[in-house]
């Protein structure tokens, strides 16, 4: 199983290589709809590279912003999942 960092890296090296943003401007804090970095169809491109990179599901109940609101919000997520 991939520690916290590993699954930090993977999620920031997603959204910066699907956004072309600056990885310097993504940190574990940034609030990554709130901000612009991502959209509603960026979110359903995450959650698929989320199922493909980690065979997790998203069931729709689980399609809250406290989820996927940054990397944080995201490992947190996971690591419930895995």
């Amino acid at each position: 199983m991939l520690i916290g960092i590993e699954l930090e890296d993977k999620i920031r090296d997603y959204i910066v290589k699907s956004t072309f943003e600056d990885v310097k401007n993504i940190t574990n804090e940034t609030l990554i709809f709130e901000e612009g970095v991502l959209d509603s169809m960026g979110l359903l491109f995450l959650i698929e590279f989320l199922n493909e990179e980690f065979n997790v599901t998203t069931n729709d109940d689980e399609l809250v912003v406290e989820n996927f609101k940054s990397i944080n919000n995201i490992v947190a997520f996971l690591k419930a999942k895995l």
